[in-house]
This record gives C-alpha cells, structure tokens and sequence, in this order.
C-alpha cells in the first residue's frame, strides 16, 4: 500500500469536515498577481491538510482550502505550455458546447443562466473554502480574510453560503453523503471492495488500473522548480500535481415543491386524496434509497426509520432483478457497485471502482426538509455539489452522461436519471419515464419533469501545500 503525504494534501479531499456546520466558498479574481502570489506565499501554512487531528484533542473550529480555475493560473503566470499538460476538462472548463451535452445543461439550466462560472459572468480565478464550526466562526474567520483580499492582489466576485443539512439530508429531504469510497493510505477503514487506490483521487499515486494517473508535469522550467518532486511514474520531469486533485462543483437549485407535487399527483388515492406512504414510497424508488438513507435493496417494503448510514452492500446477490431497487434509480446508476452491466460480482466491483468520485455536498437556503406533506420551503433551497476525482472524464463526466444522462440502462429505453437527467424540452416523440422493476409486469412512471436546475460550476485544480508554494514563485 502506497503511504499518502497527508501533510501536503489539502484536508477537503480526505475528510468532509463533518463538524464544520457552516461554510463560505469565496470566488475571487486576481486583481495583482505580484501581490496574489505573495499572498499565497503567505497562506500556504494556513490552509487545513489532511492529517488526522491528534488523540483526545478537541476538533478545530475552523477550516481553510483553496482551488483555482485555469484562467487563474493564468492570471497568476503560468506559462501556457505548462497549463496545456492540464487535463483537457480542466483546461477547457465546464461551459463548452461539448460539455454542456455531458452535462445536459440546457434550457433553463444553460450556462447562458447562470449565475457563476459561465462566460457572461464575472471571471473565477480561485475558490476560497473557508468552514467554522458554526455561522458565526465561519463569517469571523472569512471576515479576518476578506478585510485583506484588495491589499493581497484579490477582488471578490460572489460567495456561496452552504451548510451541512439536519441529520444530513439534503432539500428533498433524503439523507446524503453516504455512499463514500474510502482511500487506502489515508487512516480510514472499511470493506475491502470500498477501499480505493489513491491514485483515483490524488495525483501522484497508483489508481485502478495501477498505474499512475496524468498529471501536469513541468513542460517549460518556470518559477523554483526544486520544490517539485520528479514524476513517480518515470519520466524524468517534475510533477506539479502530486498530491493534488480536480475539484468539481455544480450549484444546483432544488424545485421541492414540484418534486413532491409530482409524487404525490402519481399515487394520489382514487379518490384523490394524498397517499403519503406510496409518494415517499415512489420518490424513494428514484433515489434508491429511504428518506432515512436506509438502501431499498435491504429494505425494501419500508423506511425503518431513524437514520442509516448503511453502505455496505450489493445487488448482485440482494437484488439482481431490481425488484428492490429499480435499475434507473439514481443511486444504483451512479454506483452500480457489483452489478455493473452483465460482468460478474467481482469484475462488477472492479469496475464499478474505476469510476467513483469523492462527494462533498453542502446544502443552501433557508433550513429545510422536503416530504409528501411539506413541499414548500420560503426561498430558493438547494446543493452545492462538489467532488474531487484525478480523471474529470472517466470519473465525474461519466458518471453524469454515460451513466445519468442515458435512457438504455438495463434494458430500459427511455430511461434519464429521474434526480439529475430530465430534459426540461426532451426531442419530439422522446418520452421520458421511470420504471420500477416487477412481477409479472413492470410499473412505468411518464411524464417525468425536471426538479434541479444549474445556476454554476467550474471545473478547479485543487493543489498540494507544495503547489500553492510553487505558484507563489511564478
């Protein structure tokens, strides 16, 4: 097993700072690079890194990590030829006509409506990730922050205000967070199949397929380049992103009142009355899951209440037929975990791991829980959804297209991810359904409307204590 340099790793990718209840995520644009990268200089020791608090010490009350975007290596003075060994994702971002495809990001979801990250918006060069132990803590600490941007090279542009949701649910009112892959090498335990090679996540390291994932290395010597160790996988030039990774975040708006209003309009009484058991219970078929985080394919008649944080668990043996846990749901589409189209139980987990992502979401808007009798919030309520990944393509983009946005899964046929994949305008004749697996006939939801929509996102490079460094020395 590989041995992670935790001390240089930012703690976001690790750890999802589960005791900072609230967070501020500050976009910011270089302004002065001189002053930018002296600043950097400055932070590095700052920044929160993925080393275990120590024993019987009480958890900080703060939390900081930082991220760029491509134009704000640029702006900070990288030379192209060494911002071209990027990813192309990375390089490219999140607004090109080819990812909005990948992303289904049209209609009202369009990068022409968002609020952040797209062309039409103020320009986002970094991400400030500032987290308190509370409300208050965060906005002191990003207060003590804020006060200096202007003097060190940085204007601010917009912030994103998230929180961790009560008992961890997110707006519709599901529990979340907890289908998480756990990184060997980085102190955390759990079953074999769910322990993933690094190199998945962090650059610099081996991933599943063994070997060592691209990475931006030197093409140009710029800045001090003995900071940077030599490439682990051989070629002989230094490695920028060791110990590094792709951050991708999604704001994603939720329409919960029209989200239940669906549910509950498609298992109305006869008599059309509110069946609040069978909406819960359909809206739980589209997740995958219980309100609770219960997985249906253990608990399939009913919610055992509580909250579950079940997570070891497969199909192939509990659920091969999606009798449970229908084939179009979402939590079985984006983890297919053992039952990855027809390989066996082990070539399923084999592969199923050489597509995970690392989730990091944060909740926004007023507090508030979705059910069958609660669809209203007071304003607009949603996720941020972010995740870290070392390959943006094979990971997070296929997840959200090959997986999400496909109707032909399992041998359905018109079929989108029922939470994340709706076309608001689907094509003429271009039905969009739900099916739940059944005996002896399948039952087929139609009609299935779009309940999130896209307000921003970007694609960012979240570097190692040693990166930030290098950047300083551009």
């Amino acid at each position: 097993m590989e041995t992670l340099e935790l001390a240089d790793i930012q703690g976001y990718i690790i750890r999802g700072y589960s005791n900072m209840q609230y967070s501020r995520f500050v976009l910011l644009k270089v302004e002065d690079a001189l002053k930018a990268k002296h600043w950097l200089n400055g932070i590095a020791d700052k920044l929160t890194v993925a080393t275990a608090p120590a024993v019987n010490t009480e958890l900080p009350d703060t939390a900081l990590n930082i991220a760029f975007t491509s134009p704000g290596l640029l702006a900070l003075g990288m030379l192209p030829e060494n911002l071209s060994a990027f990813s192309p994702e990375f390089r490219e971002g999140m607004v090109t006509d080819h990812r909005r495809r990948l992303l289904n990001d049209f209609d009202s979801s369009a990068p022409e409506n968002w609020e952040w990250g797209a062309p039409n918006n103020l320009p986002v060069h970094a991400i400030l990730l500032v987290f308190g132990k509370d409300e208050q803590t965060c906005l002191s600490y990003y207060k003590s922050l804020k006060d200096r941007f202007s003097e060190n090279g940085f204007s601010e542009t917009i912030f994103l205000d998230g929180t961790l949701g009560k008992d961890n649910k997110e707006r519709f009112g599901f529990r979340d967070n907890i289908s998480q892959p756990l990184i060997k090498g980085s102190g955390r335990s759990g079953p074999a199949w769910n322990m993933i090679n690094p190199g998945e996540f962090i650059l610099g390291y081996r991933n599943e397929y063994n070997v060592y994932p691209d990475s931006p290395l030197i093409q140009k010597n710029q800045g001090d380049m003995g900071l940077l160790l030599t490439d682990a996988a051989g070629s002989g030039a230094k490695d920028l992103g060791r110990n590094c990774s792709y951050l991708v975040i999604r704001q994603m708006q939720q329409d919960v009142n029209a989200f239940w209003t669906f549910m509950n309009e498609k298992t109305k009484n006869q008599d059309g009355s509110l069946n609040e058991s069978e909406s819960t219970r359909l809206a739980s078929k589209m997740f995958g899951r219980w309100p609770s985080g219960a997985p249906l394919s253990i608990f399939p008649d009913s919610d055992p209440g509580g909250l579950s944080d079940t997570n070891d668990f497969g199909y192939a043996k509990e659920d091969k037929d999606g009798m449970k846990c229908p084939f179009g749901s979402h939590v079985r589409r984006c983890n297919p975990r053992d039952s990855f189209e027809d390989a066996n139980k082990k070539e399923s987990i084999k592969l199923s791991n050489r597509h995970r992502i690392i989730r990091r979401a944060r909740m926004y808007g007023e507090p508030f829980i979705g059910s069958a009798t609660n669809t209203k919030p007071q304003g607009e309520v949603g996720l941020f959804f972010n995740c870290f990944n070392a390959d943006i393509s094979r990971q997070f983009e296929l997840i959200y297209h090959t997986w999400g946005n496909s109707t032909k899964v399992k041998k359905l046929y018109n079929d989108p991810d029922p939470i994340i994949s709706v076309r608001e305008n689907p094509s003429e004749g271009q039905p969009q359904n739900f099916t739940i697996q059944g005996c002896p006939v399948n039952q087929t939801i139609t009609g299935l409307q779009r309940f999130v929509k896209i307000k921003g996102g970007a694609y960012f490079f979240f570097p190692s204590i040693t990166a930030v460094r290098y950047f300083a020395t551009l």
